[in-house]
C-alpha cells in the first residue's frame, strides 16, 4: 500500500526568534522517522525579520503579503496540502510549544482509519505534558469544552489546542471553510455537522520558549465572549443544515 504523505502546516507570525530551531527539531525528526513528511512554514505578514531569517536558512515556506491571522495562515497551509496532493494535515505551532516526538500518537488513529480529525491534548490520561498553561486558562479551557460538550454532545478537552491532524476529507472541508479569529474551538462545530470523526488524543507540549502569545490578560475576556458566541452560531448553522 502507498505510503502516506504528511505535511506539517506551520504557521509564524514574528517568529524569527525562534524558527530556526523549529525547523531544526522537525528536519532531525524527518530523518529518523518512517512517515512520508514534509512542512511549509506560513509567514503570516510578519513584522519581523521573519522572511529574511526563512530565506537565509532556505525554510521551505510561503510568504502572505499582509497578516491575516491564525485562521487564515493555517486555511492558507490547507490550501497548499490540498493543491500539493498530501494525504494528512497537521497543525503545528511555529513558537516551539509542539512535541514533535508526539507526531505517531496524532497520525496514527487517522492512518489507521479510526479518526478523520485528532486532537493533541494536554488533559487527557496519557497525555505526558507537564506543561499545561495558567491556571485562568485552563479554566477558561474548560468552560469552552463544557459548551461544546452541552452544544453537540461530544467532550474535547483541550479545546484550544493548535496541534491537530486531519485526513484528505477534512483537508477539502477546512479549505472551503476554516474560522478565522479563533479557530480551533469554533471549528470541531463545522467538523462534528459533517461527521467528521474527531478523536482525542494524549501528546507532550512546552511552555513558549520565544514571542508572545496572542491571547493575553487584557484580551481574554473578549477572547471568551468572542469564542462562545462563534460556537453557539456554529451550533444554530448546523441545526438548519440537518432540517
Amino acid at each position: 500500500m502507498k505510503q502516506k504523505r504528511i505535511l506539517l502546516i506551520i504557521p509564524a507570525y514574528n517568529e524569527a526568534e525562534g524558527i530556526v530551531e523549529v525547523i531544526r527539531t522537525v528536519d532531525e525528526y524527518r530523518k529518523k522517522t518512517d512517515y512520508d513528511l514534509d512542512y511549509i512554514v506560513i509567514n503570516d505578514g510578519s513584522t519581523d525579520n521573519e522572511e529574511e531569517v526563512l530565506q537565509q536558512n532556505n525554510i521551505k515556506h510561503v510568504e502572505l503579503v499582509q497578516n491575516l491571522g491564525i485562521g487564515g495562515a493555517v486555511q492558507t497551509g490547507y490550501m497548499y496540502a490540498m493543491q500539493k496532493g498530501y494525504d494528512i494535515a497537521v497543525q503545528y505551532d511555529g513558537d516551539g510549544q509542539h512535541d514533535i516526538e508526539s507526531l505517531p500518537e496524532l497520525v496514527e488513529p487517522i492512518l489507521s482509519n479510526v479518526a478523520d480529525f485528532t486532537v493533541g491534548s494536554r488533559f487527557v490520561a496519557d497525555s505526558k505534558s507537564k506543561f499545561k498553561s495558567t491556571g485562568a486558562r485552563q479554566a477558561g479551557i474548560k468552560i469552552l469544552s463544557s459548551l461544546i460538550r452541552f452544544s453537540s454532545g461530544v467532550r474535547i478537552k483541550d479545546v484550544t489546542s493548535g496541534y491537530r491532524a486531519g485526513n484528505r476529507k477534512v483537508i477539502e472541508q477546512f479549505v472551503t471553510r476554516y474560522p478565522s479569529k479563533y479557530p480551533e474551538p469554533e471549528s470541531y462545530m463545522h467538523l462534528l455537522a459533517n461527521k467528521i470523526r474527531v478523536k482525542e488524543v494524549g501528546v507532550n507540549m512546552f511552555e513558549r520558549a520565544t514571542g508572545e502569545s496572542s491571547i493575553n490578560i487584557l484580551n481574554s475576556i473578549n477572547y471568551m465572549l468572542t469564542v462562545s458566541l462563534s460556537i453557539l452560531f456554529a451550533t444554530i448553522i448546523g441545526k438548519e443544515k440537518k432540517e
